[in-house]
């Protein structure tokens, strides 16, 4: 009886360690299947996130087509479209692009591709432009134009290799453009900080988690982030010299005068004056064509006593009459002309989609004006070309001479924040592409996953 009794407590030994092995074999399995299962729904939130950036590029191609064909150069469809970019259902998921919408926006979620052309580009901002962003010491705007200049010729107030060889660990300024804005956490004088405010992770979000719960706010709730510089510079911005419909501009520096009057409302008299024009004065913008005075026996010279245009606050060079190009007619020809033979115009700012705080760091430019220029484009409409300035109330001919040539009114590079949710888990991806339109194409620039 005994002996019994002992062989069933083995039993029962047995059976309880063999359930045991059970129970932790099924839940290293269970584990197992939801870590395969987690994978797998990261796998698809990733290319829920790539469907809405493949989706946001074939709109920007589709529209920047339509817009050629009416002449268009800024239509702003799809800076702000939740019906093509909210929760947009794909198989098991959704994906929405998004941007964190700024101060002139009212802040919160909007739901559309966001502008670099808005923004001011770290590569090509004068240190006068540099030192107007809030918190900018005259120091660090110099510390920032030798990190990205040619030379080792330090700046007053700047910095250059032996400063940053000094530090541990050591390391050289670029002296080449910013490759990416992070990279000004590299200059001296630069915070974590200044450049990125609480915006970390340069996704547009309080956390790291990027759902915006920091101080009980929600991703939709009104408000604006405080992005730190990150949030109105670049290094990707450039304009090319392309009219709305997506033709070469004439280059008024060069142009014959057949080429001249080939432009609709340019005369013979007017081509010849621009021609005499040039003869004395290089052309620095468009806004010089204000200048432009009839000629006299097609050769006149600026003289010891006469008074050079960009000198001249009544815009005309010297006492050769009134401009021979009336600013109605500036309005019309200001979109089919430029000023030089480059291909394109690194850092031009689209004034048609500006921040008050990019405005702002433009020659000449105060707050009240940079508000004028808001308002206007949102009463009257957006900028057909950068003449339409000049109606802007507070703007005269000698601040738009200062900005004709710094500025556009088409965007042509574009900053696509997309996420990727699996509904039934709430799994999600995010990534983020800077893409610019060229001719027949549209190309990627910069590529991120760790948002």
């Amino acid at each position: 009886m005994h002996r019994r009794a002992s062989v069933l407590v083995a039993v029962l030994w047995c059976v309880a360690l063999l359930s045991l092995v059970v129970v932790g074999v099924l839940h290293t399995a269970r584990l197992d299947l939801m870590v395969q299962k987690n994978y797998g729904d990261r796998v698809q939130a990733h290319y829920l996130a790539l469907a809405g950036i493949e989706k946001a590029k074939a709109l920007l191609y589709q529209d920047a087509a339509d817009r050629k064909r009416a002449k268009v150069n800024h239509s702003g469809e799809l800076y702000n479209s939740a019906r093509d970019f909210k929760d947009i259902t794909l198989g098991r998921g959704v994906f929405r692009v998004f941007r964190r919408g700024r101060e002139d926006e009212g802040g919160g979620t909007i739901y559309g591709v966001g502008d670099e052309e808005s923004r001011l580009n770290a590569n090509t901002a004068s240190q006068e432009a540099l030192a107007k962003l809030y918190g900018m010491t005259p120091d660090v705007a110099a510390a920032i134009v030798d990190w990205r200049d040619g030379d080792s010729t330090v700046s007053p107030g700047g910095a250059e290799a032996d400063y940053y060889m000094a530090l541990q660990p050591p390391h050289m300024p670029r002296n080449g453009p910013f490759q990416t804005v992070r990279e000004l956490l590299m200059v001296r004088g630069i915070t974590r900080e200044l450049l990125l405010g609480r915006d970390l992770y340069q996704n547009g979000f309080f956390d790291p988690a990027g759902d915006d719960s920091n101080n009980g706010q929600s991703l939709d709730a009104a408000g604006v982030l405080d992005a730190g510089w990150a949030g109105v510079l670049t290094v990707d911005s450039e304009a090319s010299q392309l009219n709305a419909a997506g033709e070469s501009r004439l280059d008024v520096q060069s142009a014959d005068e057949t080429a001249l009057t080939g432009i609709p409302g340019i005369t013979a008299d007017i081509a010849r004056a621009i021609v005499a024009y040039r003869g004395r004065n290089r052309f620095e913008s468009l806004a010089n064509l204000l200048d432009v005075t009839p000629a006299q026996n097609g050769n006149q010279q600026a003289g010891p006593g006469r008074r050079n245009a960009n000198n001249n606050p009544n815009g005309q060079n010297g006492g050769g009459g009134p401009s021979v190009i009336s600013e109605n007619l500036f309005y019309d020809i200001a979109d089919l002309l430029t000023v030089g033979s480059d291909s394109g115009t690194a850092g031009a700012i689209n004034v048609n989609t500006a921040s008050l705080t990019v405005l702002t760091c433009l020659p000449g430019v105060n707050e009240a004006l940079a508000r004028a220029i808001i308002n206007y484009r949102r009463s009257s409409g957006y900028f057909a070309n950068v003449g339409y300035l000049l109606k802007v109330p507070g703007m005269n001919r000698d601040i738009f001479k200062q900005i004709a040539g710094l500025v556009t009114v088409r965007s042509e590079t574009f900053r696509i924040l997309s996420e990727g949710t699996v509904k039934s888990t709430g799994v999600r991806q995010r990534i983020q592409v800077i893409v610019r339109l060229g001719a027949g194409s549209i190309d990627t620039l910069s590529y991120r996953e760790d948002l």
